[in-house]
Protein backbone atom coordinates (compact mmCIF):
# COMPACT_ATOMS: atom_id res chain seq x y z
CA UNK A 1 0.00 0.00 0.00
CA UNK A 2 1.28 3.46 -0.82
CA UNK A 3 0.36 6.59 1.07
CA UNK A 4 -2.44 8.65 -0.47
CA UNK A 5 -1.50 11.73 -2.46
CA UNK A 6 -2.87 14.87 -0.84
CA UNK A 7 -5.85 16.16 -2.82
CA UNK A 8 -5.20 19.84 -2.27
CA UNK A 9 -6.92 22.71 -4.02
CA UNK A 10 -4.80 25.48 -5.52
CA UNK A 11 -4.45 27.48 -2.33
CA UNK A 12 -1.51 28.69 -0.24
CA UNK A 13 -0.18 26.02 2.11
CA UNK A 14 2.20 26.12 5.07
CA UNK A 15 4.47 23.15 5.83
CA UNK A 16 6.69 23.06 8.89
CA UNK A 17 8.62 20.53 10.94
CA UNK A 18 7.73 19.65 14.52
CA UNK A 19 10.39 18.81 17.09
CA UNK A 20 10.33 16.81 20.33
CA UNK A 21 10.46 18.45 23.74
CA UNK A 22 13.94 18.39 25.25
CA UNK A 23 12.73 16.10 28.05
CA UNK A 24 12.30 13.22 25.58
CA UNK A 25 13.95 10.13 27.08
CA UNK A 26 16.71 8.68 24.86
CA UNK A 27 16.04 5.22 23.49
CA UNK A 28 19.77 4.62 23.39
CA UNK A 29 22.33 6.69 25.28
CA UNK A 30 25.22 8.27 23.45
CA UNK A 31 28.43 6.29 23.09
CA UNK A 32 31.92 7.12 21.92
CA UNK A 33 30.98 5.86 18.47
CA UNK A 34 27.43 7.15 18.05
CA UNK A 35 25.12 9.93 19.26
CA UNK A 36 22.08 9.22 21.41
CA UNK A 37 18.96 7.87 19.69
CA UNK A 38 16.12 9.96 21.07
CA UNK A 39 13.07 8.79 19.12
CA UNK A 40 11.77 6.23 16.61
CA UNK A 41 10.45 9.24 14.68
CA UNK A 42 12.81 10.43 11.98
CA UNK A 43 10.81 13.46 10.88
CA UNK A 44 7.36 14.85 11.68
CA UNK A 45 6.00 17.37 9.20
CA UNK A 46 2.73 19.32 9.36
CA UNK A 47 0.92 21.11 6.55
CA UNK A 48 -2.12 23.37 6.87
CA UNK A 49 -4.32 25.42 4.57
CA UNK A 50 -7.73 27.05 4.30
CA UNK A 51 -10.02 25.30 1.81
CA UNK A 52 -12.48 27.06 -0.52
CA UNK A 53 -15.43 25.46 1.30
CA UNK A 54 -14.42 27.28 4.48
CA UNK A 55 -12.78 24.28 6.12
CA UNK A 56 -9.30 24.24 7.61
CA UNK A 57 -7.18 21.25 6.62
CA UNK A 58 -4.27 19.86 8.61
CA UNK A 59 -1.92 17.11 7.46
CA UNK A 60 0.65 15.39 9.69
CA UNK A 61 3.26 13.05 8.25
CA UNK A 62 5.82 10.82 9.94
CA UNK A 63 8.77 10.14 7.63
CA UNK A 64 11.87 7.95 7.96
CA UNK A 65 10.38 6.51 11.13
CA UNK A 66 10.42 3.09 12.78
CA UNK A 67 6.67 2.67 12.99
CA UNK A 68 7.05 -0.79 14.52
CA UNK A 69 8.47 0.96 17.61
CA UNK A 70 5.35 3.13 17.96
CA UNK A 71 1.83 2.48 19.19
CA UNK A 72 -0.67 3.73 16.64
CA UNK A 73 -4.33 3.36 17.66
CA UNK A 74 -6.21 0.91 15.44
CA UNK A 75 -9.04 2.13 13.23
CA UNK A 76 -12.44 2.22 14.90
CA UNK A 77 -15.85 3.80 14.40
CA UNK A 78 -15.35 7.56 13.85
CA UNK A 79 -16.70 9.79 16.59
CA UNK A 80 -15.78 12.04 19.48
CA UNK A 81 -13.78 10.72 22.42
CA UNK A 82 -11.93 12.23 25.38
CA UNK A 83 -8.33 11.70 26.49
CA UNK A 84 -7.04 10.86 23.03
CA UNK A 85 -3.78 12.50 24.09
CA UNK A 86 -3.00 9.51 26.30
CA UNK A 87 -2.03 7.70 23.09
CA UNK A 88 -0.60 8.79 19.75
CA UNK A 89 -2.64 11.70 18.46
CA UNK A 90 -2.15 14.92 16.52
CA UNK A 91 -3.28 18.26 17.88
CA UNK A 92 -4.16 21.73 16.65
CA UNK A 93 -4.68 24.81 18.81
CA UNK A 94 -6.17 27.99 17.37
CA UNK A 95 -7.18 31.38 18.69
CA UNK A 96 -7.85 34.91 17.55
CA UNK A 97 -4.96 37.29 18.09
CA UNK A 98 -5.48 39.47 21.17
CA UNK A 99 -8.25 37.25 22.60
CA UNK A 100 -7.57 34.86 25.52
CA UNK A 101 -9.93 32.15 24.29
CA UNK A 102 -8.87 29.35 21.97
CA UNK A 103 -9.94 25.99 20.64
CA UNK A 104 -8.17 22.63 20.82
CA UNK A 105 -8.56 19.83 18.27
CA UNK A 106 -7.36 16.25 18.80
CA UNK A 107 -7.12 13.80 15.89
CA UNK A 108 -6.38 10.11 16.44
CA UNK A 109 -5.17 7.63 13.79
CA UNK A 110 -8.15 5.55 14.96
CA UNK A 111 -10.53 8.08 13.38
CA UNK A 112 -11.68 9.42 16.74
CA UNK A 113 -11.53 13.16 17.45
CA UNK A 114 -12.14 15.75 20.16
CA UNK A 115 -12.78 19.51 20.12
CA UNK A 116 -12.49 21.64 23.27
CA UNK A 117 -13.20 25.34 23.74
CA UNK A 118 -11.35 27.44 26.33
CA UNK A 119 -12.08 30.88 27.79
CA UNK A 120 -8.41 31.30 28.74
CA UNK A 121 -5.40 29.06 29.29
CA UNK A 122 -6.80 25.68 30.43
CA UNK A 123 -10.13 27.30 31.49
CA UNK A 124 -12.46 25.04 29.55
CA UNK A 125 -16.03 25.89 28.53
CA UNK A 126 -17.67 22.72 29.79
CA UNK A 127 -20.96 23.42 27.98
CA UNK A 128 -19.33 23.70 24.55
CA UNK A 129 -20.39 21.14 21.96
CA UNK A 130 -18.99 21.04 18.44
CA UNK A 131 -21.51 21.91 15.71
CA UNK A 132 -19.79 19.70 13.14
CA UNK A 133 -17.35 16.79 13.09
CA UNK A 134 -13.94 16.77 11.42
CA UNK A 135 -13.15 14.22 8.74
CA UNK A 136 -10.03 12.14 9.40
CA UNK A 137 -8.03 9.96 7.02
CA UNK A 138 -5.03 7.90 8.08
CA UNK A 139 -2.63 5.61 6.23
CA UNK A 140 0.77 4.07 6.83
CA UNK A 141 3.31 2.32 4.65
CA UNK A 142 6.85 1.23 5.41
CA UNK A 143 8.58 3.99 7.36
CA UNK A 144 5.89 6.63 6.79
CA UNK A 145 2.44 7.42 8.19
CA UNK A 146 0.05 10.20 7.19
CA UNK A 147 -3.03 11.75 8.81
CA UNK A 148 -5.33 14.35 7.26
CA UNK A 149 -7.94 16.17 9.33
CA UNK A 150 -10.48 18.39 7.59
CA UNK A 151 -12.19 20.71 10.07
CA UNK A 152 -15.44 22.18 8.68
CA UNK A 153 -16.07 25.89 9.06
CA UNK A 154 -18.85 25.22 11.60
CA UNK A 155 -16.26 23.76 14.01
CA UNK A 156 -13.86 26.69 13.68
CA UNK A 157 -14.03 29.85 15.81
CA UNK A 158 -16.82 32.14 14.55
CA UNK A 159 -14.82 34.85 12.81
CA UNK A 160 -15.29 36.86 9.59
CA UNK A 161 -13.77 35.46 6.37
CA UNK A 162 -10.15 36.46 5.99
CA UNK A 163 -9.47 36.50 9.74
CA UNK A 164 -5.98 35.41 10.73
CA UNK A 165 -5.97 32.72 13.42
CA UNK A 166 -2.99 31.99 15.63
CA UNK A 167 -2.13 28.29 15.30
CA UNK A 168 -0.19 25.82 17.40
CA UNK A 169 0.58 22.41 15.87
CA UNK A 170 1.58 19.50 18.09
CA UNK A 171 1.57 15.73 18.49
CA UNK A 172 1.76 13.12 21.19
CA UNK A 173 3.67 10.04 20.03
CA UNK A 174 3.49 6.83 22.07
CA UNK A 175 6.34 4.35 21.97
CA UNK A 176 5.82 0.61 22.30
CA UNK A 177 6.98 0.76 25.89
CA UNK A 178 4.27 3.26 26.78
CA UNK A 179 6.52 6.33 26.97
CA UNK A 180 5.01 9.48 25.48
CA UNK A 181 6.90 11.95 23.31
CA UNK A 182 5.63 15.51 22.95
CA UNK A 183 6.25 17.23 19.62
CA UNK A 184 5.44 20.82 18.66
CA UNK A 185 6.51 23.59 16.33
CA UNK A 186 7.86 25.46 19.35
CA UNK A 187 8.26 24.52 23.00
CA UNK A 188 8.22 27.45 25.43
CA UNK A 189 8.24 25.76 28.85
CA UNK A 190 10.49 23.44 30.85
CA UNK A 191 7.76 20.81 30.69
CA UNK A 192 5.63 20.03 27.61
CA UNK A 193 2.72 22.49 27.41
CA UNK A 194 0.77 22.72 24.16
CA UNK A 195 -1.65 25.22 25.74
CA UNK A 196 0.99 27.93 26.19
CA UNK A 197 -0.18 30.78 23.97
CA UNK A 198 3.41 31.69 23.08
CA UNK A 199 3.56 28.39 21.20
CA UNK A 200 0.77 29.45 18.80
CA UNK A 201 3.39 30.76 16.39
CA UNK A 202 1.76 30.11 13.00
CA UNK A 203 -0.97 32.10 11.26
CA UNK A 204 -3.82 30.71 9.16
CA UNK A 205 -6.16 33.07 7.35
CA UNK A 206 -9.72 31.76 7.07
CA UNK A 207 -11.00 31.40 3.53
CA UNK A 208 -12.20 34.49 1.72
CA UNK A 209 -13.52 34.48 -1.82
CA UNK A 210 -11.03 36.12 -4.20
CA UNK A 211 -12.09 39.41 -5.77
CA UNK A 212 -12.27 38.65 -9.50
CA UNK A 213 -12.34 42.37 -10.24
CA UNK A 214 -8.66 42.69 -9.34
Amino acid sequence: MSLPSPERPRVPTITIGLRPHHTTTPLQPATADAPAVTSPVGMLLATMYAAPDGAAVFEFKLEDSRLEALRLPAATEPGSADELWRQTCFEVFMGVKGEPGYREFNFSPSGRWAIYDFRACRERNEDYAADAAPEIRFAQDGDAAWLEARVPSAALPAVPPGTELEIGLAAVIERNGGELEYWAVQHVADQPDFHARDSFVLMLKTWVEPDDRK
